[in-house]
């Protein structure tokens, strides 16, 4: 089966993390590259290993990426 996940990657100190959002579950590399992939890897693992009920129950559906203006100062 193929699912497809929202990433998000944020720059980070001398590194990047990375973020699933639909699953809660993160990673990090010193590239955007690697930590796409470390991420890719990570979500990989915990679908190998959790349970059909922990990935159901981790579960997001409905993600929402957007920017959005706010005054301060």
């Amino acid at each position: 089966m193929q699912k497809q996940l929202t990433a998000i990657i944020e720059k980070e100190d001398d590194g990047y993390v990375s973020l699933c959002p639909e699953y809660d579950i993160a990673s990090q590399g010193s590239t955007v590259e690697e930590a796409r992939k470390n991420l890719h890897e990570a979500l990989q693992l915990f679908f190998e290993t959790a349970s059909p009920q922990e990935i159901r129950s981790r579960f997001h559906g409905e993600i929402y990426i957007t920017r959005m203006d706010v005054a301060f100062g």
